[in-house]
């Protein structure tokens, strides 16, 4: 597939931040990352392993002082990078939106929950103030929050964390945008509500044929809602594949230690996430998961993996990927 035809294509991102009297700490080293429309790529790995970072660096939001060193970052085929300030704010909210984790965070307290989805319609679409709250009242009833007239003027501190978040995605997708991208959305809500707004978000952007980054660090979630997988470890993608082909056949060891995690098995928990610890910057030679990995061999400690093609469609940075006995 092409660059024009892709939604989001990312190349050789690198994002840094400095660190006083020591070398600056590589949040993302050379990240590669495609999304066709209507595709849903789940993104992987445990805390500080770069997801958020890669997220903001897509919409040009990388909190200072972290800086972008270089990539290429393009949406639709626009270089994101080189777009001016004012291109960028039409872009995002629009064409762009991005759902959070804690959505008392993004509500205006002050601000019925209806009026703040009919000013994001308003000030992107430049429709009238009638028009926007009559889309806001579609999106409530679409998200389905009950009885959607009276919730169009509740404050948010009158809202479930379930139904606050409902409203997050309906903000999120009121005009219709290219890319959704969910940073670990759920994950503030119980089992229970969490499958429902999952189910709903998959969901509303397959109506609209948005393509999705659904950013998590629970790899369980994404065998059921996601098309393809990337598994992210201290700043680098270290393994993509198609979501039944990740599953069956992991090949990273750190992929095997986050699907371990979730074993019932205390024998295999035990054994792939031995060596678990904080994630190193390994901005030297070497592998950076070696010092934490099963299956180092003196060359994972001096040679750095490619992402290199292991099967069609599967790539994996691994000199010795965990490979299907015959």
């Amino acid at each position: 597939m092409s660059g024009e035809d892709l939604i989001l294509d990312v190349a050789d991102l690198w994002v840094a931040f400095p660190s006083y009297r020591a070398a600056p700490v590589h949040a993302l080293k050379g990240v590669d990352l495609q999304i066709a429309p209507g595709a849903m790529i789940g993104l992987v790995g445990e805390s500080g392993s770069g997801k958020t970072t890669l997220a903001r660096a897509i919409m040009g939001l990388v909190p200072p002082p972290g800086v972008v060193e270089r990539g290429r970052v393009l949406f639709a085929g626009k270089d994101l990078r080189r777009m001016d300030a004012e291109a960028r704010r039409h872009l995002l909210g629009r064409e762009i939106a991005m759902v959070i984790p804690n959505p008392r965070a993004e509500l205006n307290p002050v601000i019925p929950v209806g009026r703040q989805i009919a000013n994001v319609v308003f000030h992107h679409l430049g429709v009238s103030r009638k028009e926007a709250t009559g889309v806001a009242l579609d999106m409530l009833r679409a998200v389905r929050i009950p009885d959607p007239e009276r919730r169009l003027n509740a404050y948010p501190h009158e809202l479930s964390g379930g139904m606050a978040q409902r409203v997050v995605i309906a903000i999120a997708l009121a005009c219709s945008p290219k890319l959704v991208i969910s940073d670990d959305a759920t994950s503030g809500l119980d089992v229970t509500v969490q499958a429902q707004v999952l189910d709903l978000l998959r969901s509303m952007v397959q109506e609209k044929g948005a393509a999705t980054l659904f950013i998590t660090r629970d790899v369980a979630i994404t065998a059921h809602f996601c098309t393809r997988i990337a598994v992210i470890y201290a700043g680098q993608l270290v393994e993509m594949a198609d979501t039944r082909a990740f599953f069956a056949r992991p090949a990273h060891p750190y992929s095997i230690m986050l699907l371990a995690a979730f074993s019932h098995n205390p024998a295999l928990r035990a054994r792939w996430t031995r060596a678990a610890g904080e994630i190193a910057d390994a901005a030297g030679e070497g592998c950076a998961f070696a010092q934490r990995c099963v299956r180092r061999q003196p060359r994972c400690l001096t040679d750095i993996p490619t992402l290199r093609a292991i099967a069609p469609g599967h790539l994996a940075r691994c000199h010795y990927p965990v490979e299907e006995r015959q």
